[in-house]
């Protein structure tokens, strides 16, 4: 009784004060653990916007990516792998999304998210090694692999943007490719409106980077299966 006297005197503001700090330092770790696994697997990593209300923290009247692009034009040359920069970049803006440039050390995948999960399950029933994914809520399914990398001959090069023309959409329906010159955002991201979506892992950059091809098939075959399912969400093309 005196124990239940002693607690009862403490204020209720106070107490759910304290929890709400604890979950909030609980949260902050395991974004921290979450964005360093992605460079331990040497992912490169740059800050990005993140949702402020329904709108984007770039402040840009009628941003038209809200919380979905990098913070700095210069993006490209400031992704790193290294912990402490991460970690400096984390503790500066602890509401920062971050985004990782493909086509330095992998490449991603990017299908609609009903053609993702079907990939996924064939894949797997299949034994196939499937590597990192990443659900991007609430349309998009990211499969990370082994980037194509850099060809000797830059002129055989093409960018990213390029592999999503519309000339390419009978061969890759709904696929984006994104490599050289690209990026995606990386968990654990928030999205508009208000930041309640979310970008997660299904798979962890812990496992193993696979071959591209070897998740095209099912990828290709899923997207052209969703597309004819329901034509009139064919993809927005860039």
């Amino acid at each position: 009784m005196e124990r239940e006297s002693h607690e009862s005197r403490i204020p209720r503001w106070l107490r759910r004060g304290a929890r709400g700090a604890a979950a909030g330092a609980a949260a902050a770790a395991a974004r921290e653990d979450l964005l360093l696994a992605a460079a331990a697997a040497g992912f490169p990593v740059a800050p990005a916007a993140h949702p402020q209300g329904y709108g984007c923290s770039c402040e840009r009247i009628g941003c038209p990516t809200p919380a979905r692009h990098p913070v700095s034009l210069a993006w490209q040359t400031q992704a790193t792998t290294d912990r402490d920069t991460v970690l400096h970049w984390l503790r500066a803006d602890p509401l920062a999304n971050f985004i990782t440039a493909t086509g330095a050390a992998h490449d991603v995948l990017d299908v609609p998210a009903p053609a993702g999960y079907a990939a996924l399950a064939r894949l797997t029933d299949a034994g196939v090694p499937v590597g990192p994914v990443a659900v991007a809520d609430p349309d998009r399914v990211l499969f990370f692999t082994a980037t194509r990398g850099t060809p000797d001959d830059e002129d055989e090069w093409w960018p990213c943007e390029l592999d999503c023309h519309p000339e390419t959409m009978d061969e890759h329906p709904g696929l984006r490719w994104h490599c050289r010159g690209s990026y995606v955002l990386l968990p654990p991201s928030r999205v508009p409106p208000g930041g309640t979506g979310s970008v997660r892992w299904l798979h962890g950059p812990e496992h193993p980077l696979p071959e591209p091809l070897t998740l095209l098939e099912a990828l290709t075959d899923a997207c052209a299966a969703h597309l004819a399912s329901e034509p009139e969400q064919a993809p927005a093309w860039p």
